[in-house]
This record gives structure tokens, C-alpha cells and sequence, in this order.
């Protein structure tokens, strides 16, 4: 270094404590201990709180979610570690997740706002069609909404005939044939004794019913069902033999328009605004504030689907978008619905 010191003045610049030791860490002029340095300098894992191991080439190698930050080691990707089926992260040591009766996982974060039972959900729903009634998209048919379990929800996509679904896990499905579907009902207490019942749904019009998994935050709740609704909306108003692209496309982009509209004015999205499309906003977000928590989720969703790499779901949502933001809702819906795909 060339500089000479007393033993004891030779301090370790981030603990104070003299280095004793012969081998030190050095940052420009400032000495370490190597266990001083190291904790500064070397990334711990976000899960097992222990320090990131380095890879057969001597490189420290880690997982980073590209929303949350979240830093963990590889490992964790196939040793079964939880992982909150809402917002994606990982469990990590210090926290519990919640187990959900169907074999997913919730954060605390995402279980603060859940949805448990069909008939919780019903005031989010009615709000989400007076949010498209704003629009001037009313409804005319009472659609049924039920919250089911995961593997009622794939039993009912195997009765369907037609359409397409989001992989690796749909989270909502818009019926148009009759079935029997076992529904989530009100529980004496939200985390104990979740009872089900089976409600046969016959066909009044084009659309049976829409079903959502259960569990989910409000706002990923109430997105899959504006997604829905959209869906349910084209086949009442007479759209047919869309394209995944264009159809999904447009379902996402009712989906984004309704967070957006809950998340703002807080949001930090980076995509182009659709706000200018909608002529109101869901009369939920006009009561009070929602916590800072229940902000950042509904951004991770906006995130998701503005990310999202499928090419119906994805791609269809960043055409439909760009549609919707050069021409409007309404003119884009018109020329869906002449032309079968987006205005360029």
C-alpha cells in the first residue's frame, strides 16, 4: 500500500477493528477483512439468506426476478421452494406462505387483498361491469361468475369446444357450453373450511358463465375478470372467428385498461398509456386509497401482461395496444369487427 501503520491503527475501514490477520481485502486505499469484504461486496440469496455460491468457473451465478429484484441462488429453482402463484416470488426462510387447497401458494402480500369465495367477489364484479358500461360496452345478458378450484377450472376448459388458453396455467375461462362446475362458497373464516358446491350452468345466450381461480388478489381477480368480460362481450355483440392474436390481443388490452385505471395515478408502467380510450373508471378506485403493497401488485400485473412473450397473448396485447392508442377503443372495435384484425 505504501503506507506503514501501527498493528493496532491497521483497521478494517468498514468494522473499525484492527486487520490481524496477513491476508486483508483492499477497495482502492481502504483495507478490509476478507469477512468484512466479502459481506459488503458478495450477493446474498433473497431465500436461504445465506451467501450466493459461486459456479464451477469460480463466478457468482444467481436468479434475479426482472420485476421484484428478487436475488436467489439457482438451486432454488428445483428444490421446492414455494413460490406465490399471484406475484411469482419465492419464499423465502423468514416468511410463511400461505397453502392454498388446491396445491398453490400465496404470499402474505398477495393474501392481504385474496378473494376466497364466489360470493366475496360479487361487488368486484359488478364494479368491472360498470366500469364497461362506462365505456359504453354495457353488458345486456347477466353472465354468472364463479370462483373455483384449480382442477375445477381445467375440468371446464376440457368441456369447452373452442378457444384458446394462457399456459402454463389459465387462471380464468369465459364458458359458452353447459356444464356442472363445483364452486368456491362462503367459509365461516377466510383461511379455514373452504366448502364447495356443484351448480349446473345452462346457456341463456352466447356466454354460460365465467369462472376465476379463487385465492387471488383483488386486482389479478378483477383483471382475469375484465379479460373475461371481454370475451363475453365479443360473442354478445356478434364478433366471430377472431384470431388468438386479435381476440386475446383486445381481452388483455380491457384488462391492462382496468389496472391502469386502479393503479393511477401511482403507476409506474412504461408502456404507452390506454387510459385516453376509457371515458371512466371503476367506482372501487375512487373510495379511498389502496396501501402501497396492493399498488406495486397491481403494477407487477400490468408488468406481466405487458411482457407477457406468447404471441396470442403477448403479442396480440402490444398490436391491440398500439391500435387502441393510435385510433381509440371504440374505432379499433369497429374495425375488429369489419376486418377481423387490428387497423394498422
Amino acid at each position: 500500500m505504501g503506507t506503514f501503520f501501527h498493528p493496532e491503527c491497521f483497521c478494517c475501514h468498514s468494522c473499525g477493528y484492527p486487520i490481524t490477520e496477513h491476508e486483508f481485502s483492499l477497495s482502492g486505499k481502504d483495507p478490509y477483512h476478507k469477512s468484512c469484504f466479502k459481506e459488503l461486496t458478495h450477493p446474498k440469496c433473497e431465500v436461504c439468506h445465506q451467501f450466493i455460491p459461486t459456479n464451477g468457473a469460480g463466478l457468482i451465478e444467481y436468479r434475479c426476478h426482472p420485476f421484484w429484484s428478487q436475488k436467489y441462488c439457482p438451486s432454488h429453482e428445483h428444490d421446492n421452494t414455494p413460490r406465490c402463484c399471484s406475484c411469482e416470488r419465492l419464499e423465502s426462510r423468514n416468511a410463511t406462505f400461505y397453502s392454498l387447497e388446491d396445491g398453490r401458494t400465496l404470499c402474505l402480500e398477495c393474501m392481504e387483498s385474496a378473494i376466497m369465495d364466489t360470493g366475496d367477489c360479487q361487488p368486484l364484479y359488478h364494479a368491472i361491469r360498470d366500469y364497461y358500461e362506462g365505456m359504453y360496452m354495457r353488458l345486456d345478458q347477466q353472465i354468472p361468475m364463479l370462483l373455483v378450484e384449480r382442477q375445477a377450472l381445467n375440468e371446464a376448459i376440457v368441456g369447452e369446444k373452442n378457444g384458446h388458453h394462457h399456459m402454463p396455467e389459465t387462471r380464468g375461462l369465459c364458458l359458452s357450453e353447459e356444464q356442472t362446475v363445483t364452486s368456491i362458497q362462503r367459509r365461516g373464516h377466510r383461511l379455514v373450511g373452504m366448502r364447495t358446491q356443484p351448480q349446473k350452468l345452462t346457456r341463456k345466450c352466447e356466454v354460460t358463465a365465467i369462472l376465476v381461480l379463487y385465492g387471488l388478489p383483488r386486482l389479478l381477480t378483477g383483471a382475469i375478470l375484465a379479460h373475461e368480460l371481454m370475451h363475453g362481450w365479443l360473442r354478445l355483440k356478434g364478433f366471430r372467428d377472431l384470431s388468438p392474436e386479435v381476440e386475446e390481443g383486445i381481452c388483455q388490452v380491457l384488462s391492462y385498461m382496468w389496472l391502469e385505471s386502479e393503479v393511477l395515478p401511482g403507476c409506474r408502467s412504461s408502456m404507452p398509456s390506454t387510459s385516453q380510450a376509457s371515458s371512466s373508471s371503476s367506482s372501487s378506485s375512487k373510495k379511498g386509497g389502496k396501501s402501497t403493497v396492493e399498488n406495486r401488485l397491481g403494477e407487477f400485473f400490468m408488468h406481466q401482461i405487458a411482457h407477457d412473450a406468447s404471441t396470442a397473448y403477448g403479442g396480440g396485447f402490444r398490436a391491440a395496444n398500439a391500435a387502441v392508442n393510435s385510433y381509440g377503443l371504440r374505432y379499433t372495435l369497429d374495425h375488429i369487427r369489419q376486418y377481423g384484425h387490428f387497423p394498422l
